[in-house]
Formats: C-alpha cells, sequence, structure tokens
C-alpha cells in the first residue's frame, strides 16, 4: 500500500536551502505536495515557485510584498512577518525552515508546539533557542530532524543507540569540517583576506553568511552547539575533525571503540530528502559514490590558533543559558558587516569575543528574554564593529 502524499511547508523557499528543497520536491511527486511557502526578499522567485507548485499559501515579510504577492497570486492566501511564519509553520505535515539567522526562531518553536515534523536548516534558532525548544519537545509529540549534512549524518550514525541517559553508549560525536577557504593559512596570512576570498568555498555551495562562517569555523562551533542542543550531549562530549575531502559527513564513537560514518559526495538534497522522507529513503542516489574509483580520506585537527571561534562556541556551550544567544546575534552582526565592506575579516571573531565578554551570565526562560539577550548583544556587536 503506497505511503499518503505528506504536505510540506517552505520557509525560506529563495535561498541555497529553499531552491534545493525544490529539487528534492520535483523529483518526488508522488510522496510529497507543497501546500506553503516563504522567502525573503526575492519576490518574484517567491511567485514564481508558487505558481509552479500551485501553493495557495505565501509568507512574505511586509506589506508592500504582500500586496504584489496578492495581485499576481489571485486566490492565494498571504501572510506577513512573524505571525505569517507562525502561521505557515503549522500549515502542513513537515515544516522545512530555511530561514537565515535569528528570524527563524518563531517557525521552529511553531512547527513544534504543532507536533509537526520539523527538518531544521535554521542552526542559529535552535542554538540561541535550545532552552526554549527543549521546553516545546519535551511538552510536544514532534519530530525535530536536522538538515544540516553533519548533523544529519549523525542521526544515522545514532540509529538503534538508546537515547536513555544521554546515549550512554556513545563516547563521543564527531563532527567533520571541510576546513574552509582557509584550512591551510597561518595566522599572518589571514590578517589581509579578502571578501572573495572568503567566499570562495572549496566543496560546498551555500550562501554568503553559512560561506563567512566556514571560513571563520565558526560554522562549526554553532554545529557543536547545535549537535548539543539536538541530541542531549554535552560540548565536551563532541569534537571536530577537518576533513578536506568532505566526503565523511560526520561520525558516532561508541564506548565498544566501533565508529559509524556517514558517506556521500557534498550534495544538500541528500539530508534534505532523508528528513523529509523518514522513515523511508527516497530512491534518488544524490551524492552516491562509486567505490569503483580510488578514494582518499585524510583527517587532522583543527588549527584552534588561526581560527578561534571554535574555542570561543564551546565557552559559550559551557556556560550555557543565553551564552549561545550571544554568541549566534553578535556573530549575525559581525559577518554582516563584513559583508558590507565596513570590517576585516580578520575582526570578525574579535568583535564577538568582546561581544560575549559583556553576558552577565543571565539565563535564558521565555522568547521575551531570548529577544531582549539577542537585542542587547547586537547592539554592544554594532559597537564593536563602529569602534573598527
Amino acid at each position: 500500500m503506497a505511503a499518503p502524499v505528506r504536505s510540506v511547508a517552505l520557509l525560506g523557499a529563495t535561498g541555497s536551502i529553499g531552491t534545493q528543497t525544490l529539487d528534492v520536491l520535483r523529483r518526488s511527486p508522488e510522496h510529497f505536495k507543497l501546500v506553503a511557502l516563504s522567502g525573503g526578499t526575492r519576490t518574484q522567485e517567491l511567485i514564481a515557485i508558487a505558481r509552479e507548485f500551485q501553493v495557495s499559501l505565501v509568507g512574505v515579510l511586509n506589506e508592500n510584498d504582500a500586496q504584489q504577492v496578492a495581485a499576481e497570486l489571485p486566490g492565494a492566501e498571504v501572510v506577513v512577518g512573524d505571525d505569517g511564519l507562525d502561521v505557515l509553520a503549522r500549515s502542513a505535515d513537515v515544516v522545512v525552515n530555511a530561514v537565515v539567522g535569528f528570524a527563524g526562531l518563531t517557525a521552529t518553536l511553531a512547527a513544534l508546539d504543532a507536533g509537526k515534523r520539523l527538518a531544521l536548516a535554521n542552526k542559529e534558532s535552535l542554538v540561541a533557542a535550545a532552552p526554549l525548544v527543549d521546553q516545546v519537545r519535551s511538552q510536544r509529540e514532534c519530530d525535530l530532524v536536522p538538515i544540516d549534512s553533519e548533523h544529519c549524518a549523525i542521526h544515522q550514525c545514532l540509529a538503534g543507540a538508546d537515547p536513555a541517559g544521554g546515549y550512554r553508549s556513545v563516547k563521543r560525536l564527531l563532527l567533520t569540517a571541510s576546513g574552509g577557504p582557509f584550512r591551510t593559512k597561518s595566522v599572518n596570512d589571514l590578517q589581509h583576506v579578502t571578501k572573495a576570498d572568503a567566499l570562495d568555498h572549496p566543496t560546498w555551495a551555500m550562501g554568503p553568511k553559512i560561506t563567512i562562517d566556514s571560513s571563520t569555523l565558526m560554522n562549526k562551533g554553532l554545529e557543536v552547539l547545535e549537535a548539543a542542543a539536538l541530541f542531549g550531549i554535552p560540548v565536551d562530549r563532541i569534537d571536530v575533525v577537518v576533513h578536506p575531502q568532505s566526503i565523511v559527513h560526520s561520525m558516532v564513537e561508541y564506548v565498544d571503540g566501533s565508529t559509524l560514518a556517514q558517506l556521500s559526495h557534498p550534495d544538500m538534497r541528500l539530508p534534505i530528502a532523508y528528513c523529509l522522507g523518514l522513515p523511508e529513503r527516497l530512491d534518488h542516489s544524490w551524492g552516491a559514490i562509486s567505490f569503483a574509483d580510488a578514494l582518499t580520506l585524510t583527517f587532522e585537527p583543527p588549527n584552534r590558533e588561526a581560527f578561534p571561534a571554535l574555542d570561543l562556541a564551546y565557552e559559550a556551550g559551557r556556560r550555557g543559558g543565553a551564552a549561545p544567544a550571544w554568541l549566534s546575534a553578535a556573530n549575525e552582526v559581525a559577518v554582516e558587516a563584513f559583508l558590507q565592506d565596513r570590517i576585516a575579516w580578520s575582526d570578525i571573531v574579535p568583535v564577538v569575543t568582546r561581544t560575549l565578554d559583556a553576558f552577565d551570565g543571565a539565563p535564558l526562560t521565555s522568547v521575551e528574554e531570548l529577544r531582549e539577550h539577542d537585542g542587547n548583544s547586537r547592539r554592544i556587536a554594532a559597537k564593536m564593529v563602529s569602534s573598527l
């Protein structure tokens, strides 16, 4: 008997993850029906997607965009802003949250509260709001699955492991990192890199913010915090290993000495399809490896002196509470300033470090507190940027 068609809400449809999710949906019309979507500032692209998939529920950023979409999509329901994301996140069986940055928090909490399957690509919302997400997950029957290739790999490698007691059979999680475009650079070399250099990732095609995070290894630090929140494993049982080929997407080491790994060529459509299709696997073979060809896999420790963002994230994880929220917010401000040519690449981590130093250790118990922490961190980070 064929499985029923699952409805899908795609938030962040015009971004990198969003467009690759659309590829998966085009290949699987017998499995999925796109019923809701949102986008950022690319309104015409959003309208084109809605027409292609015959979507009748569309979310936009502001009222001007809402009027444009309503005029070009007669009969469609158009929702706006955070309230609109809340509506979208409750509208389908599976919610793909590919909204960039802190703005994705609304959709994360709404989808979990509604008991939906949340396919999460928005690492900042989970990193910043881990205590709040944990609270919702403990109260609702919901399914949180990670789209990030590293966390999706860990999700697969943990299959069959008992989560009771914090996965006691698991010794550690091993997050792999490509090393980004500057893996072989010295501290001195990194003082003079350009924006073009930082955006030239050797193996992955991603959006600009995530690509810059990869160049500083802040992305890997955020992924450590995300893994801790997703799987309930403390940061001190999560290690980072540089793997330039980006074939092994992450590993789980068990207490008996076994290490399980997930391998594939870099292709984000594979983890997206995994999250959409669970418990089934879709027969598309994205990223499949030919073992008939020569294959060399190498591993090395990260250069923590050249890339201090990694240790900064571990520090935030150990402090807990709102510290990761401060880290994530300050990093967004610093990366945006770099992309706008207002600061140098080498200034990004110092801005985040000085901002995190100002965090007073206050707890995180509500969305209102989180928004206050987020705003405070951004204001301080903005002052740091201006001083440079």
